[in-house]
Parts: structure tokens; C-alpha cells; sequence
């Protein structure tokens, strides 16, 4: 059964034509699973006509490439993929899937991520079909550094078999170095649902490895010269907001406005002197088991600003200090963050130990270093040679020492012009500029926040876009921490900018977000909305999307006439439709 397609030339705009592929999908995507069942019942199924739907739940892109490796897997045991984002997935559609694998992150302290959430109120509610007929597995990553440790795993995995579903495969909870075990498991967990199939285990087809490109992961990063590193927040202000520009000339790079780039950090060689020291080593001392010295292995290889759990529970477990040992031993997770604020890996070391720590043990206690991933604030379109990051730097200071952001501090303080750190495009499929050049766009970015914003509108511009853009800026003092002011303000003459709202918390004796200019503008943003408008965040997420998300509801309650019942089904109906967009972090 072909997969049905709609032609170039048929006379839909753009929303139109992915509203329309996507029902089509869907409809193939039923058929195929009615055919199974019906082969299932008469016994004459097998792998080569099984279809295994690969559901994931992504924030950032990382559980979608992952589903995109394990259909590669799947086709290698004869089973037929199907990749859906697990918002995508209608609940009497999948109450028919027969065998299903579900890979899915966690967001913040053990929520859903974004697409996930619309799914896991359906599976989660009393009314969700029995799944007795279900085979599935769960692959879940998180992030030990954070409460809720691959919830959204935890919790999805334990729904699927209360309902009835049977499970192929243990669930694995991945870390934050998740590529290797993940894949690992992925590879054994295969041919158990080729078996649960009925499959002779004969690949269906045997596809090419993919070629190994400079800068498609973290795994192969690109070495990019920077070009440009100019500092836009002005001197009095409390923040140091830096503009990066990097040369991709000549790297075969590819990247879409809404996606991030990761860079590949050096921890701060001040740091990595203070922890030599206090271990009473140098850098050249050799480490068991490890082909590099410990200083290298300080320095490029693991996690030194942030302490791992393994860390803080080692030393909680062998420290004279009362407070720790009290936190810990009672679970206290709010008090033990508050703990850990401003402390580094070198702080717990200087704590009074019963016992000492040796090298080797010290270095296993620790996790490895990780990219950071910024929003990229460049259209390819603008500019196809480079990549452009917009960061602001974190410094502080914390027990008579100043401390600061490993990957932002190494960029603003320690690279060069002209020299070359690692990067990696990290694609983001589920924030992107609409299709549809004449849909209006709601932006809001406070602060870096705008980074995503800045590239969508070069979008809209070199496309000639026709629909109308609304963005909410602000942050701190207008006189000091109007980023790309010139530019928003040339855009706002020019006309792509439509509206600009802005809001300086500290300009007034009262705090004004822009959240507030959000209610203020109420009755224009529900008319937008009620014009077809995308609505984007992008920015923190433990405070400012929050307030932005609840400002959302009481703008659709208020100017649009609706109870909060309605309300909340209105904006489950702009995330169903992929207008309710989030970049947050």
C-alpha cells in the first residue's frame, strides 16, 4: 500500500498542504494497522507487513533522532516504521497500534515535554482504552542533575502496562551521555519485537551506513572560527549579553531558523589549577584506565562547575558537615538545592572528609562534560556562511571565589578571533517559522529569549513573507539591555515588524514583563489568534513561561469570552494545530 502524497502543483497554500499530509498520514498509518490486525487474527502475519509506530516525545530534537535510529533498526529486522511525534497521535488511533516503542525525554523537574503533553492527558485519563493487544517498550532520557529523573518515561511506561499493554523490553532510564546505552539497548530490543511480530528475523532492507559528517553531532563536531564576538548589553549593565558570529564557509553545515547550535566546551583552566591542587596532584599525573592525564581529563572531559549526584551522595556519605548529611538523609530536595547554589565541585571537596578520596575514585564520581545548546539568532537565508548565537555571560561570586557559566564564560572570555571551537547544528523540527508566508506570527522573547525571534525574522524577510509579526521584548533597563535595538527598530519602520512591545521591568517603581504587556494588548493578541497567528516562546523556563503561559489563558478567558474549561480546550486546539510553539529551557 503506497503511502499516499499531494502533488506540487496542487492549489493549497502551505498550512494547508502539512494539515492535509498529516491526515492523509494518519489515515494510511490506520489502514496499515487495521491490515495488521486483521493479518494478526488469521495467523499469516510477519515482520516484512508488521508495522512498529516509533512515538516520540522530544523538547530539543534528541528523543526525535533517536526514533530516527531505531527505525533504521526496525527496517533491519523486517519490521515497517511509522515516526510520530507522540503529539500527533490520535488516542482511538493508537488504542489499534500493536506494537509500539516510545522514546521520549523529560522536561524541567519531571514534566512532559511539549508534544507529550496532549497524549499523556489522554492515556492518563479515565476514560483511555485498554491496550491489551499492545506489545510496547519505553526508552526514556533525562538528566540526573535534575528532580523527576526521565519521568516522563517513568510515568508513561507505568500507564501503558496499567492499561493493559505488555511490555517487550525493561524500560532504560538515560543520562545525559545517552547515545551509547541507548543505542545499545535499541539494538537488542529489536529483535524482541521482530519476535513478539512472528518475524523470521530477515531484514527487510539493508540500507547504507550514513557518511560520518563534520558537525552533525556531538559525536563529530565541526571546528567553526569565530568571527565575531561584540558585546550588546551596555556597560552599566547588570548583564553581559554577548553577539557570536561563526564562519561555516567551505563546512557543508545546514541548519533552519529554530534550531540551536551546540557547543563543545573547556572548563576554566583557573577551576581545574584549584582542583590539582587541592587533590595534591599536577597536571600530568596519569590516571588508571584513562589515556589522557588527569588535568586533560579536568579540562576537556568531565563536569567540573556543576557537582554530580554520585559526587554530593560520596561526600554527604563521608563529610563531618551537619547541614549536608541532614538534607541528604532526609530527601529534602528543595533545601538540598538550596545547599548547592553558587557551589562547585571544588567547594565539596574542601569540606572536612573522614576519609580521603583517590584519584581514581574522584574521577569515576564524575559526569562527563556536555555541549550547551543556544538557540541559533541567524536565518541560514541571510546569512548562508555563518551562524550566529546570542549568549548572555554568567558570572558571579560565591565563597570569596568568582565563579562563572562553563561554555558561556569560555566563549566570551577564552576564544579567540579566528580560533575554533567545536559546534554541532542540533536540528529543532518542532520550532520552526510556519509554511504559510501569510500566517501572523506572536513572538515572545524576553531577554536572550529573542535569539530564535532575530532568525525567524530574516526568515520572513528574505521569503518576502506578507503575514503580519508581533514581537514582545524586554529585560532590565531600556537604556542599557535593548539587544539588537538598530535592527528591531529598522524593522518596525520597514514594516516587517508589525508591532513591537516592549517591557523593562526596572524603568518604573512597578515590574513590568512581558506578560503584562501580553494582558494589556489582550483584545489585538485574541484577534491575532483568531486569525490563524502562531504563538512562540523562547526563553526561561522555570519563571518567565510559566507567567507567559498563564497570561495566555486569562488573555483567551478574558477578550475571548470563554470559561476556563473552554479556555484550556482552546489552547490544547493551538497545540494540536502546532501554533503554540515553546523554545525553553
Amino acid at each position: 500500500m503506497k503511502i499516499p502524497y499531494i502533488p506540487e502543483d496542487a492549489p493549497f497554500n502551505g498550512d494547508q498542504k502539512y494539515w492535509l499530509a498529516g491526515f492523509l498520514a494518519g489515515l494510511h498509518s490506520r489502514l496499515l494497522v487495521l491490515e495488521d490486525s486483521k493479518q494478526v487474527a488469521s495467523g499469516t502475519s510477519s515482520a516484512a507487513t508488521t508495522q512498529l509506530h516509533i512515538l516520540f516525545g522530544s523538547q530539543t530534537g534528541n528523543a526525535e533522532a533517536l526514533a530516527q535510529s531505531a527505525a533504521k533498526a526496525a527496517r533491519a529486522q523486517g519490521l515497517v516504521p511509522v515516526v510520530q511525534g507522540l503529539g500527533e497521535v490520535d488516542i482511538d488511533v493508537f488504542a489499534t497500534m500493536r506494537h509500539v516503542l516510545v522514546i521520549t525525554s523529560t522536561y524541567g523537574e519531571g514534566e512532559m515535554p511539549d508534544n507529550a503533553q496532549l497524549f499523556w492527558q489522554a492515556i492518563s485519563a479515565s476514560t483511555a482504552p485498554r491496550l491489551e493487544q499492545m506489545h510496547f517498550a519505553v526508552l526514556a532520557i533525562g538528566d540526573t542533575g535534575y528532580d523527576g529523573f526521565c519521568q516522563a518515561g517513568k510515568f508513561i511506561d507505568m500507564r501503558l502496562e496499567q492499561l493493559g499493554a505488555k511490555r517487550v523490553s525493561d524500560r532504560i532510564d538515560c543520562d545525559i551521555d545517552y547515545e551509547e546505552p541507548s543505542n545499545q539497548w535499541i539494538s537488542t530490543s529489536m529483535p524482541q519485537f521482530a519476535a513478539s511480530a512472528g518475524s523470521s528475523g530477515t531484514a527487510l532492507e539493508n540500507l547504507p551506513e550514513a557518511p560520518v559528517i563534520p558537525g552533525s553531532n556531538k559525536q563529530n563536531p565541526y571546528a567553526a572560527a569565530l568571527i565575531t564576538n561584540k558585546r550588546l548589553s551596555g556597560d552599566e549593565s547588570g548583564k553581559d549579553i554577548r553577539h557570536f558570529e561563526f564562519d561555516l564557509t567551505d563546512s557543508g553545515l545546514k541548519y533552519e531558523a529554530g534550531d540551536a547550535l551546540g557547543v563543545i566546551p573547556v572548563n576554566d583552566p583557573s577551576l581545574v589549577k584549584l582542583l590539582l591542587t587541592q587533590l595534591n596532584s599536577d597536571y600530568d599525573t596519569p590516571v588508571s584506565g584513562f589515556d589522557r592525564t588527569l588535568g586533560d581529563l579536568l579540562t576537556y572531559q568531565f563536569e567540573i562547575s556543576e557537582p554530580s549526584r554520585k559526587l554530593i551522595e560520596w561526600v554527604g556519605q563521608n563529610t563531618t558537615n551537619q547541614e549536608l548529611r541532614h538534607v541528604l538523609q532526609h530527601d529534602d530536595k528543595d533545601a538540598l538545592g538550596v545547599w548547592l547554589w553558587g557551589k562547585d565541585t571544588l567547594d565539596l571537596l574542601q569540606l572536612e572528609l573522614t576519609r580521603s578520596l583517590s584519584i581514581p575514585e574522584f574521577v569515576a564520581l564524575l559526569r562527563p562534560l556536555q555541549h550547551r545548546a543556544y538557540s541559533i539568532s541567524s536565518s541560514s537565508k541571510a546569512y548562508p556562511n555563518q551562524v550566529h548565537l546570542t549568549i548572555a555571560t554568567l558570572r558571579y561570586h560565591s565563597t570569596g571565589r568568582p565563579r562563572s557559566g562553563v561554555c558561556s564564560a569560555y566563549l566570551a572570555e577564552r576564544v579567540g578571533r579566528g580560533e575554533k571551537p567545536a559546534i554541532f547544528i542540533s536540528p529543532n523540527k518542532a520550532f520552526r517559522v510556519p509554511a504559510n508566508n501569510d500566517a501572523p506570527l506572536i513572538m515572545i522573547g524576553p531577554g536572550t529569549g529573542i535569539a530564535p525571534f532575530r532568525a525567524f525574522l530574516q526568515e520572513r524577510q528574505a521569503a518576502s513573507a506578507k503575514g503580519k509579526n508581533w514581537l514582545f521584548f524586554g529585560d532590565q533597563h531600556q537604556e542599557h539591555d535593548f539587544i539588537y535595538k538598530d535592527e528591531l527598530l529598522g524593522w518596525q519602520e520597514s514594516g516587517l515588524l508589525t508591532r513591537l512591545d516592549l517591557a523593562f521591568s526596572r524603568d518604573q517603581s512597578k515590574k513590568i514583563y512581558v506578560q503584562s504587556r501580553m494582558l494589556e494588548q489582550g483584545a489585538e493578541l485574541f484577534a491575532w489568534l483568531e486569525q490563524g497567528a502562531y504563538f512562540y516562546v523562547c526563553g526561561d523556563a522555570s519563571r518567565m513561561a510559566k507567567d507567559v503561559d498563564k497570561a495566555l489563558y486569562e488573555v483567551i478567558t478574558q477578550f475571548g469570552g470563554m470559561s476556563v474549561e473552554r479556555a484550556a480546550d482552546y489552547v490544547d486546539q493551538l497545540k494540536k494545530e502546532k501554533r503554540y510553539l515553546r523554545d525553553v529551557y
